[in-house]
């Protein structure tokens, strides 16, 4: 399997090129693209890749699409948004799978897209998307050739309530109210004063508090699951981390629930999804304990003062929020086991 990387200089292609040189499918990476590191060696720009896989010998090369198309039979794109949109038709019509980790192909709407990004230039493409979400579209992503890697964000927060919305649980005419907070690679690797160490270090901030544009992400899925729309109120949240998300999330249940009941419900969802891990009643996650895994893990909470369901979803967000679930979709688009190459244990401490 011969694999190219769209974008192959942020954090998100590094960690695809970390997850992809262990993979027991040996996939063989062909090609890398930067129009900034145009010509320079992989292993200059990120030397702790020297001597893993085939590293040693890769050169960047400016993203064209005339010059890709046939290179490889599968194709990540890292790209900031914008970019895949302008790639991926040459990339399928040259046979190759393709997994997009921008926000190009996540909206099944195109006006929707439109509203919240910038005009879509491959507006064709939305309807044959695939939301890469295994746990909840498996049969779909094996059959895909185009699957849109889901967002960090909406990834903590569609795995955290879904199965509160599935067993149809949230009461008419609530809004869920999701509190996330993430390390600042999230950010990407660009240099940025409002992600330099000074103005990070010993912080915390709410930014894009109204109007973020995960917003439509989230609710688009999250009303898929509900039967009808739903209104989130997210607030996402800066913190002097490198990696890892924490989203707090708030339901109102139609009816009091027991707290046991809740847990059967998301043990029962769950018990065949590798990648999900319901903690015990009282276990309180933290993002340390999924650094540079998988995994996500949830904790649910009854707050019988307010009438509350508070669910913890904790993950990192390079790998379960970004590239480790881009390669659990290329296992399996390919037809391989989706933990190939992804069951390790956090990096602790």
């Amino acid at each position: 399997m011969n694999i190219g990387i769209i974008g192959a200089t942020g954090y998100t292609g590094l960690e695809l090129l970390r997850l992809l040189a262990q993979h027991p499918a040996k996939p063989t990476v062909t090609v890398i693209t930067s129009r900034q590191e145009n010509g320079q060696s992989l292993t200059d720009i990120f030397p702790a890749l020297y001597n893993m896989a085939n590293y040693n010998d890769l050169k960047y090369e400016a993203p064209e699409a005339s010059e890709l198309a046939g290179r490889a039979d599968f194709f990540f794109m890292a790209a900031p948004h914008g970019a895949a949109m302008g790639l991926a038709p040459a990339l399928l019509a040259g046979g190759a799978k393709v997994v997009d980790l921008s926000a190009d192909f996540r909206l099944h709407d195109a006006e929707t897209f439109n509203q919240w990004y910038q005009p879509h230039t491959a507006a064709g493409l939305l309807s044959e998307a695939v939301y890469g979400l295994p746990e909840l579209y498996t049969p779909e992503i094996r059959n895909a050739r185009l699957v849109a890697n889901p967002g960090c964000y909406p990834t903590s927060i569609i795995l955290g309530l879904a199965p509160f919305l599935r067993a149809g649980l949230l009461a008419e005419d609530r809004p869920i109210i999701a509190d996330s907070t993430s390390g600042v690679t999230g950010a990407g690797r660009g240099a940025a004063l409002g992600t330099s160490f000074c103005e990070v270090q010993d912080s915390f901030k709410a930014y894009k508090v109204t109007g973020h544009r995960h917003t439509p992400e989230i609710e688009q899925e999250l009303s898929k699951l509900q039967g009808h729309a739903v209104n989130v109120a997210f607030t996402p949240h800066l913190a002097p981390l490198n990696r890892g998300i924490l989203s707090t999330l708030y339901a109102f249940p139609k009816k009091d629930l027991p707290l046991e009941e809740l847990h059967s419900l998301y043990l029962d969802f769950y018990k065949d999804k590798p990648f999900v891990r319901v903690r015990p009643l009282g276990f309180e996650p933290q993002t340390s304990e999924v650094r540079g895994t998988n995994f996500c893990d949830l904790s649910l909470f009854w707050d019988k003062r307010t009438s509350l369901v508070k669910i913890v979803s904790v993950i990192d967000n390079l790998c379960r929020g970004a590239s480790g679930q881009a390669v659990a979709n290329f296992n399996l688009m390919c037809g391989l086991a989706e933990t190939d190459g992804l069951l390790m244990s956090a990096v602790r401490p």
